[in-house]
């Protein structure tokens, strides 16, 4: 099976404008992404996704591809979706461009996992370390049955519990790593519009749950560090230091 990565990126964001071009140590967040996904399937099968001529300019001048997309994508997944138009491949693997610290295997892992179970939409998770802040709204917290596949994904704390006794021993975080057919991503696109719980939480996946589709859940190794906001900066940068 032919195999890609595709990277959206805009340089727009409420939060933080121009974020895939924030300079972490020496190069743009957005490449630090690309070399990890270069390192997966090859820079050959890695694409940026965008709507923004600085963030190709940034791509090209690294050596990597980009296709130019809507500004008007209502999410990453529409934007991968859009994407994958115009390139031919059996799987398409979106790996968001804000998250430098993963790991290549963890893609590798996802590309295994959709091989293995293609009808499936498949997506990591991690354990929440004691580090974090489990409440915090920029972690979106996972809910999966004990075969892993998705039941929900929320902002705020869940899995809840009755009493103190039966508190979760640890709580789980998406791993923004997805593994998409083609067909999937049409059929994610052309739902048109946000769904419901999808717009609520503003976490994409949901939309495939109203779409009937499962989501097979897989678990990274390590917790991964985004940069959602400008203060991550400094945090992630730390962890990339070459001593770490």
């Amino acid at each position: 099976m032919k195999v890609c990565v595709v990277i959206p990126a805009r340089y727009s964001s409420s939060r933080f404008p121009g974020k895939p071009l924030v300079n972490l140590l020496y190069k743009p967040m957005i490449i630090w992404v690309a070399d990890i996904a270069a390192r997966a399937v090859g820079i050959e099968h890695v694409y940026v996704a965008t709507d923004d001529t600085r963030i190709a300019d940034a791509v090209t001048s690294y050596g990597y591809k980009f296709i130019e997309t809507s500004p008007h994508a209502l999410t990453g997944t529409d934007r991968v979706a859009e994407a994958s138009k115009q390139i031919d491949y059996d799987i398409y693997i979106n790996v968001q461009g804000d998250e430098p610290t993963i790991d290549h295997l963890e893609i590798l892992k996802c590309i295994q996992l959709k091989k293995e179970n293609f009808d499936c939409v498949v997506n990591g998770y991690c354990t929440i370390s004691t580090n974090s802040n489990p409440s915090s709204k920029n972690i979106p917290k996972v809910v999966k049955t004990e075969k892993n596949r998705l039941v929900y994904m929320s902002r705020s704390l869940v899995p809840g519990f009755k009493d103190l006794n039966i508190m979760p021993k640890e709580y789980l975080k998406q791993v923004c790593i997805y593994g998409f057919s083609f067909e999937e991503l049409q059929l994610f696109s052309n739902y048109g519009r946000k769904s419901l719980l999808e717009q609520s939480e503003d976490i994409e996946i949901l939309r495939f749950l109203d779409l009937g589709k499962q989501v097979l859940m897989y678990q990274c190794a390590k917790e991964s560090l985004a940069v959602d906001v400008p203060s991550d900066i400094q945090i992630v940068e730390d962890y990339l230091q070459p001593n770490k």
